[in-house]
């Protein structure tokens, strides 16, 4: 264990090695690397993978492993539930898309034709499917038991970990998918879907923001630190799951925004060169 910062004995400060998480962070890079380079090689039909791919899917391994290996899980684990809920935060909105961003279409059309892949996928990557596993997701992970079993199973933690990334890219698939297969949504519908989805996870805020008791009786017996009570840190971690999901999705849609803004001035000024020229050809003919 190497010791980065010590202040007034919290281990919270301690960074440990954590072997699993590196291991699960190294293999998933390990293997998107040997999938872009050397398998895409051996795929007739595959494209280049550009560096901004691998950029932005390195970025989500990085994300996932601050959110799950670095002081920030010793912190959720054993003192604040702001720690905890800042890590799903991290895993289901930045991690998640980030990884998705990051891999090249031709991989997800060599996964997509495994038998049986394809039928699944359609289903699960519809919007509304997906919106819902997603919001489900959330909620199971987000129950007062199924918090408590994280904390005190550390196997079951990294299940919730796991499944709750693959959810965030199921959600995320309607906004960011490559394939024409499974398409994304249009800009209209896609600031619809980002709204509603930033409604959801407000509300189930709301009631732990609002409780005026501790709502996870693991963290009333926690030792408390920084000066914060149990439901000080509980108003504080409802809080940041509203306003920090809520301001990424806010974000992303405003660029969605004027990504369609800018398309269909585009599209405007592409047809009214083309209306141009028919007109000129027109009168040209006329004239000869």
């Amino acid at each position: 264990m190497l010791s980065l910062l010590h202040i007034g004995g919290y281990e919270w400060l301690d960074w440990n090695a954590h072997p699993d998480i590196v291991a699960i962070c190294a293999l998933i890079e390990a293997a998107y690397l040997y999938t872009v380079t050397y398998l895409g090689r051996q795929i007739s039909d595959s494209g280049r993978v550009k560096l901004s791919q691998v950029l932005l899917f390195t970025t989500g391994v990085v994300v996932m492993y601050l959110a799950t290996g670095s002081p920030l899980h010793g912190l959720g684990e054993g003192y604040l539930l702001t720690a905890h809920m800042l890590q799903h935060l991290l895993l289901t909105l930045v991690a998640a898309p980030l990884l998705l961003a990051g891999v090249p279409g031709w991989v997800w059309q060599a996964i997509l034709r495994t038998p049986g892949t394809m039928p699944v996928a359609r289903i699960i990557t519809m919007p509304i499917v997906a919106f819902a596993m997603f919001n489900a997701a959330l909620l199971l992970f987000h129950l007062p038991p199924t918090i408590d079993l994280q904390l005190r199973v550390h196997s079951f933690h990294l299940f919730a970990h796991v499944a709750l990334t693959a959810a965030g890219l199921l959600m995320w698939w309607p906004i960011l998918s490559p394939l024409k297969e499974l398409p994304r949504l249009s800009e209209p519908v896609q600031m619809g879907y980002l709204f509603m989805q930033s409604l959801l996870p407000a509300v189930m805020a709301s009631f732990i923001t609002f409780a005026d008791t501790v709502v996870y009786d693991y963290y009333a017996d926690v030792p408390r630190i920084w000066g914060w009570t149990a439901v000080e840190d509980q108003q504080i971690a409802g809080g940041l799951m509203k306003m920090m999901g809520t301001l990424i999705l806010w974000s992303y849609m405003t660029v969605v925004f004027f990504r369609w803004y800018a398309r269909v001035e585009r599209e405007e000024r592409e047809s009214l060169v083309h209306e141009a020229e028919a007109e000129l050809r027109e009168a040209g003919a006329e004239g000869g």
